[in-house]
Order: C-alpha cells, then structure tokens, then sequence
C-alpha cells in the first residue's frame, strides 16, 4: 500500500510567475466548463441543438486530450515555498466540480469563505446536497485544523447536524479550532446563506496530525 506521505507533495521547477500564468490560463478554461455544467442542467434545446452541442464538446475534449497525462493532479510546491492543488474536488482551480472555494483567515483565526452554489450542487429541490455541505465543511474545518498551514492533518471523525434546509445561491462558512491536545485537533464550523445569520449545517470534527508528519511543517497557499 503507498503511503500518504509518499504521495502528499512533490516539488515542481515551475516558477510562481509560471505557477500563476498557468491559473489564469486554465482557470478561465475550467470557468467555462463550470458554465457547460450549469446549462446543461437547465438546457431545453432542441434535439438537432444538443447534437450540434456534444459536437463541439467532443471536438473541445479531443483537443485537450492532446496533452493530459493520465495521472492525478496531485499536490506540488515550488522553491518559494508556493503550492497549489488544482485538482481538489473544493479549492481546485482546474476543476469544474470545484465551486470553488477561496478561504480566509482573520486576525482571530476564524476562517471563512463566501461561496456561490448553483444548480450542480442541487439535492432537495432548490437546495444544496447534504453531502456537498459535508465536503465543503470537512475542507474548510481540515484548513482550519491545519493553524494556517503550519501543520499536515488529516480528518479522524466528522459530525454533522442538519438543523435547515441550505438554499441555493449564496453561502457563508466558517470554521475555528476550538481545542488542540497532543496530535489531536478540535474544530467546530457552520454553513448558512449568506444573507442569515441562522446555521443550515452545524459540524464538528476530530483531525490529527500523522505521526509521520508529527515533526514536520507545511508553508504556502494550498490553492
């Protein structure tokens, strides 16, 4: 079995300047996949439209598949202490699953992102799926635990409750550590619209810092 260590970075040439031509790049791509997704929900064109769609999307799938290795995006870090996640199903930049999300630590260390979620992320009708609610929690509480990247963690238990239904649209999250013992790291977090004050989604979550990684630090925006 390989270990989470010897798959949980790798240190890439690229310069930050190339880091952040690449995210402009094809983050503007992945923008317009996430505009596909959406209007492929609500789309009520015609057959001969949808034909003449899933042409140019699979002409547009050939052309990138010109060069995609088929490996996971993984996470990777540069000299300057610069990493990225572009792949991660929450924050990645080149993935249209992704909303995504972009966190942010106050001076009292909560962290919290605003976030829209449309019809992709549906699961009562005109509500955001539970289990996104969960994935979106689980990312922000496991940054959180992380003490602003100072420490590798993974999650041990997660517990939510579902006090409403989270509508569509515009949300609010966030997340604190609230208690730190040896390996082992406390946060609680909620989701709610952002126009409430009121909490769709309560969670608290047990993570831990691997033995492993115990004597080791993390630097640089996992984005």
């Amino acid at each position: 079995m390989t270990s989470l260590s010897s798959m949980s970075f790798s240190e890439s040439p690229l310069s930050t300047a190339a880091v952040e031509a690449a995210e402009a790049l094809y983050g503007e791509l992945t923008h317009d996949i996430r505009g596909v997704l959406d209007v492929a929900i609500r789309t009520r064109v015609e057959e001969s439209r949808v034909a003449q769609a899933r042409q140019l999307i699979q002409q547009a799938t050939q052309i990138l598949a010109e060069d995609a290795p088929p490996e996971p995006a993984g996470i990777h870090y540069n000299a300057d202490g610069r990493s990225w996640n572009w792949g991660n199903a929450v924050v990645g930049v080149r993935n249209a699953i992704a909303p995504p999300v972009v966190l942010s630590w106050s001076d009292d260390d909560l962290v919290s992102s605003d976030v829209d979620l449309g019809v992709a992320y549906e699961g009562p009708p005109g509500c955001v799926h539970g289990g996104v609610s969960s994935l979106l929690l689980d990312h922000l509480m496991g940054e959180t635990a992380s003490n602003r990247h100072t420490q590798l963690i993974v999650t041990g238990t997660l517990t939510l409750r579902y006090v409403h239904p989270l509508p569509l649209g515009r949300v609010h999250m966030e997340g604190r550590i609230t208690a730190m013992s040896g390996r082992k790291v406390t946060v609680a977090a909620h989701i709610r619209p952002a126009d409430s004050d009121v909490p769709a989604v309560e969670a608290n979550g047990l993570f831990i810092i691997p033995r492993w990684a115990d004597a080791e630090s993390v630097t640089g925006s996992l984005d």
